[in-house]
């Protein structure tokens, strides 16, 4: 197989949408003028209020980034002993955990969601656990209304890491609605962004405001700090980018649709299979594909890599092999089965907004021809 690298631009496994420069500008004009830059000015306000329209939940708590929005999630519930989580996630989700001095317990994965099982989760409880910490992975609803009738039974907390979850609806509600609180990020490489960014929303007031004091410092007025917290608020030029995004948001979805419907096309009949979506409204941010055994997942990727092709094995290691836990051998400790076989054989395609339908071609064609020499 020849490599035609250098011929053409490279293809990342993602790339930012962006506003029109001069949309943005306009934004940053008022800016210029205000003076105000961070610490709850108007237009982190406003994005709020926006957000909080869009995805159809009563308000939106803007924040820093995502790793901070699970970090303020896990010591506002006041935690302790065990995190029942899932091992296939970006590494934040596991290290959030340890940072905040708690254990995290891995429960296995549904093969065909991708996401934890609900019936793993129940093996995995014990005195110690005090919360169930489930991923929306790849943005597809975990089976929220089973994970939250264990909750109830057990007298358990859920957060759900909605991370690429914006947007989504599960049964025609947002996905968000569920649990005690749901962490979301806006990092560039999502679907909507703010540049870096994140935010929590949950529907208890007093839970509500005790975030939002523990991500000021714990100030509740100039002369009164009645907690101690951190500095994890956003500031005026994440929210700008926000709110010009949210503007094109719905159009980059739809292009979006059209990428992952056409990979689906072009690799019907190939021995490869997807992750079965259960949302009634998805946002199409990944395109991962699972193939036969992890030697043709790194065959492909390899061949890809040449050509200038970005994919993307995600996720993998699991978190529970990263150096620092592999140690502990928890694969085996915590039989997740499921989770090693997804993880040994997923790649996660390029796809943006503005990926070519040429270009999706171009990249089958190297998938489809590495298969038949496998």
């Amino acid at each position: 197989m020849q490599s035609t690298k250098g011929m053409q631009e490279p293809i990342t496994v993602t790339k930012s949408d962006l506003p029109p420069l001069e949309k943005y500008v306009e934004y940053l004009q008022e800016i210029w003028q205000s003076r105000w830059l961070t610490n709850r000015g108007k237009f982190v306000q406003l994005l709020e209020q926006k957000m909080s329209a869009y995805l159809k939940v009563r308000r939106v708590l803007t924040l820093s980034n995502g790793t901070l929005a699970i970090q303020l999630a896990l010591r506002a519930l006041n935690l302790k002993g065990e995190i029942i989580t899932t091992p296939f996630t970006f590494a934040a989700t596991t290290n959030v955990i340890l940072w905040e001095g708690l254990k995290p317990v891995f429960a296995d994965i549904s093969p065909d969601t991708f996401n934890i099982d609900p019936e793993d989760v129940r093996r995995k409880i014990t005195p110690k656990t005090s919360a169930i910490l489930a991923v929306h992975v790849y943005g597809n609803p975990c089976d929220v209304e089973e994970l939250e009738e264990i909750a109830k039974e057990h007298n358990l907390k859920v957060i759900y890491d909605g991370a690429h979850a914006f947007g989504v609806e599960y049964k025609n509600r947002s996905v968000f609605e569920f649990g005690d609180i749901t962490t979301l990020s806006f990092h560039a490489t999502k679907v909507f962004h703010t540049i870096e960014g994140g935010a929590v929303i949950c529907k208890d007031d007093a839970m509500y405001e005790k975030i939002q004091l523990l991500a000021n410092h714990g100030i509740r007025s100039e002369e009164i700090v009645v907690m101690p917290g951190t500095n994890a608020k956003m500031n005026e030029f994440q929210a700008v980018m926000g709110l010009c995004n949210l503007e094109y948001l719905d159009e980059w979805i739809k292009k979006r649709e059209m990428v992952y419907k056409r990979y689906k096309e072009l690799l019907a009949g190939s021995p490869i299979t997807y992750q079965k979506l259960i949302a009634s409204r998805y946002n199409y941010i990944y395109m991962p594909v699972l193939f036969e055994n992890l030697q043709v997942r790194d065959k492909v990727y390899d061949e890809l890599m040449k050509n200038g092709i970005k994919g993307r094995k995600y996720f993998y290691p699991l978190t529970v092999n990263f150096e620092y836990n592999k140690k502990h051998n928890l694969v085996k400790k915590y039989k997740l089965q499921h989770a090693k076989d997804v993880s040994d054989r997923v790649l996660c395609l390029p796809l943006y907004s503005t990926l070519s339908q040429s270009d999706v071609e171009r990249i089958v064609g190297i998938v489809k021809d590495v298969i038949s020499h496998a």
